[in-house]
């Protein structure tokens, strides 16, 4: 949709919800704020496939658990609009986005996102919005606004911008073919131009149709002194653990939780009356203002580093030698295990009706990236289940920053695997850097090395008014501490050249263009040098073979030779597989795709297709020479024929047996044994089978019968 196009109405759909608008594409979204809980929770998506006139392909061929495309949309949409909740809103709050109709033109995404907007802001529920979304593409270096999926296939850029009304940038999320700083930053700038008209509407309905805001409920009224005791017994002690970089991530939090346990039980004696929670909650604001507040007045971080500093980053590539690629990358006290699995194409992900259509009719996905996060990288006990939210996401982040470097006519599937082992801050970003060394480490050509790194930042605002910044510090890969403490987390990755993914997440409403300029620049920097300690385990794909590779060749077939290899119901194919491992796949009609899971495997299977493919001498046939052919078979759509003993059985079609029509062979007096005469007109170029006619024959003689009867050795005249 353009901006002329996008329509956003109240749709005379009826639900118990505080609103239900309906976009012009087809997005119902309805919002609902019921009791107080202790965070919000909200924003689902359905993905109906009614909306594309399709039926789901499972067994219940109905719509079932949410999908990988579902949670990722979900996910965009919640980081739109979660930071304009108010600080102490507390109502429990579910966004729910249905796709109703779906044009195949636009990806739903970005109107669900206006969608969710215009609900919230017609509703009762308090939100500092609206906001407008957009999605970005980039073509011969022009921007252009909400591309269509044609126009995206072509477009160096894939970039969703939300905005708030004073220009500021609230999520961005993108993958892009190694885009230039410049190109990115425009296209930014345009996205956040053309999101104002969007939020123009939105405000132009809210005064027409909006409701009365609700206040925002308080949890309980908090004895001013209470803070203030708070603070004089934590603060000198957490300003020592702040400022002693000597901690570690364990350290320091086992510090800081001491401190904690201390003062509550130190307070509650002077304030019985009050809940421990609400004096753990002081407790946990005054560590973030003290957090903060080291950071503008030291001009270090709590580890020691400068702002611009990037942790101590290690690399190594080919861990075990039976893995097809491997590598370790090490960055502070977050690492990954990333390992490359190459299989045939066979093994490549088979997407369902609706996500062939959103990726543009992409049927099958020959790069995964799978992200792995378990309870023990954060020193923690947890259930080991499915995949979540969380690591669906960060993986899909990954396997964005990555997938531009791969060719497009790899012939393998291509599966890489991240482990994190232990997490301290930006474990997706490492699995980005691991991954491109293991990548290399497997032999896959990349264009280029690519690197992540994760953007912070700590703000300061004027009478914490969050219109007006006061002060800022952008941080460059960022802790885990500061990514809790702070306000932004905006990861970017790419290579030397340019950006191949971008996403930010933030805390506070949206920040000015100027610091998501610096945070680029800041990237850009940062990126740079980690690829130079990247190259210093591996600087380019390598080229000698692992006896652990596979073995991928293209076998050239004639279409008379295809039931040969073959066999009768594909008894050889399987044969071969069973024997050696080795898959064939057919590309086309005179060419197969040869897997092996190693060289020797690849040999044995050589020799095998050999066998199955020895060329018997066979007479040279005339073009329109007759001869005489022998009937070995009876069928319904004709007989099966020969013309010399060695020859596979062709068939001469009850259409070519005579001048009139029949329906059974029986019905000419055919018999199995007998011996008429044909003519030869060569063999179809697609199968390869015969091309024989009996029914030209009837009438004046067209020529002389050849004979056949000699050994298949001798040409036949």
């Amino acid at each position: 949709f353009t901006r002329k196009s996008l329509k956003l109405l109240n749709y005379r759909l009826k639900c118990l919800s505080l609103f239900c608008p309906g976009g012009r594409r087809g997005i119902q979204s309805s919002s609902n704020g019921e009791a107080p809980s202790v965070e919000v929770n909200f924003s689902n998506g359905r993905n109906m496939t009614f909306s594309s006139g399709r039926i789901p392909m499972n067994f219940m061929r109905r719509e079932l658990g949410p999908s990988e495309k579902e949670i990722l949309s979900a996910r965009l949409i919640d980081r739109s609009l979660r930071p304009l909740f108010h600080k102490d809103y507390r109502t429990e709050t579910q966004l729910v986005c249905n796709m109703l109709a779906m044009d195949a033109v636009h990806s739903p995404d970005v109107l669900a996102i206006n969608a969710a907007s215009m609900a919230l802001s017609l509703s009762d529920i308090p939100w500092n919005g609206p906001i407008g979304a957009v999605r970005v593409g980039l073509c011969d270096g022009e921007v252009l606004i909400n591309p269509t999926r044609r126009e995206l296939q072509t477009s160096q850029l894939d970039l969703v911008v939300s905005a708030t009304k004073q220009n500021l940038v609230v999520m961005l999320e993108g993958k892009g073919n190694v885009v230039l700083q410049q190109d990115l930053l425009k296209a930014i700038k345009q996205g956040t131009r053309e999101a104002q008209f969007i939020i123009h509407e939105i405000e132009r309905l809210q005064k027409a149709y909006g409701r009365q805001k609700r206040e925002v409920e308080v949890a309980a009224e908090v004895d001013p002194e209470l803070g203030k005791a708070v603070r004089s017994m934590c603060e000198m002690r957490l300003r020592e653990i702040f400022q002693d970089s000597t901690h570690d991530k364990m350290s320091r939090d086992n510090a800081v939780n001491e401190v904690r346990s201390n003062v509550i039980d130190k307070v509650w004696s002077s304030f019985p009356d009050t809940e421990p929670s609400l004096i753990t909650e002081q407790f946990n604001q005054t560590s973030r203002t003290i957090f903060r507040e080291l950071i503008f007045e030291r001009g270090l971080r709590c580890d020691g580093r400068d702002y611009d500093q990037l942790r101590n980053i290690s690399c190594q590539v080919d861990m075990y030698k039976p893995l097809h690629g491997s590598a370790l990358f090490q960055r502070g006290q977050t690492q990954v295990f990333c390992t490359v699995s190459l299989d045939s194409q066979e093994s490549a992900m088979k997407l369902d009706s609706l996500a062939a259509l959103d990726s543009g009719g992409l049927k099958a996905k020959n790069f995964m990236l799978h992200y792995e996060f378990p309870p023990y990288a954060t020193g923690e006990v947890g259930r080991i289940g499915p995949v979540g939210r969380r690591e669906m996401g960060h993986g899909a982040l990954a396997e964005r920053s990555l997938l531009p470097t791969l060719p497009n006519d790899y012939p393998f599937t291509v599966r890489l695997t991240s482990e994190v082992l232990e997490s301290n801050g930006s474990s997706s970003m490492a699995s980005v850097c691991g991954g491109s060394l293991a990548l290399m480490d497997a032999g896959v050509p990349v264009s280029a090395p690519a690197a992540g790194v994760a953007i912070g930042l700590v703000t300061k605002f004027e009478n914490d008014d969050t219109k007006h910044l006061q002060d800022y510090r952008i941080l460059t890969d960022i802790l885990g501490i500061e990514d809790y403490m702070g306000d932004m987390d905006m990861k970017v990755a790419g290579t030397r050249k340019g950006f191949t993914a971008i996403q930010a997440d933030l805390k506070i409403p949206g920040i000015p263009l100027k610091v998501v300029m610096e945070s680029l620049q800041k990237a850009t920097d940062a990126k740079s040098k980690i690829l130079d300690i990247m190259s210093e385990a591996i600087r380019e794909p390598r080229k000698y073979p692992k006896e652990s590779w596979p073995v991928s060749e293209t076998l050239t077939v004639e279409p008379q030779q295809r039931a040969q290899l073959i066999g009768p119901s594909g008894l050889h194919m399987k044969r071969i597989y069973l024997e050696t491992g080795t898959s064939l796949t057919a590309v086309d009609e005179t060419h197969f795709n040869v897997f092996a899971p190693s060289q020797a495997a690849m040999d044995e299977a050589k020799e095998l297709i050999e066998g199955y493919m020895v060329k018997e001498r066979v007479p040279d046939l005339e073009f329109g020479g007759i001869y005489t052919a022998k009937i070995t078979e009876l069928r319904d759509t004709g007989v099966m024929v020969i013309l010399y003993p060695s020859m596979p059985p062709a068939l001469l079609h009850n259409s070519q047996l005579d001048q009139r029509k029949i329906a059974h062979p029986s019905a000419l007096n055919l018999e199995v044994g007998q011996e008429i005469q044909v003519k030869y007109f060569g063999r179809d170029p697609v199968s390869g089978f015969m091309r024989l006619s009996r029914k030209v024959l009837q009438g004046p003689a067209l020529g002389i019968p050849r004979s056949l009867n000699k050994s298949a050795g001798e040409s036949g005249t």
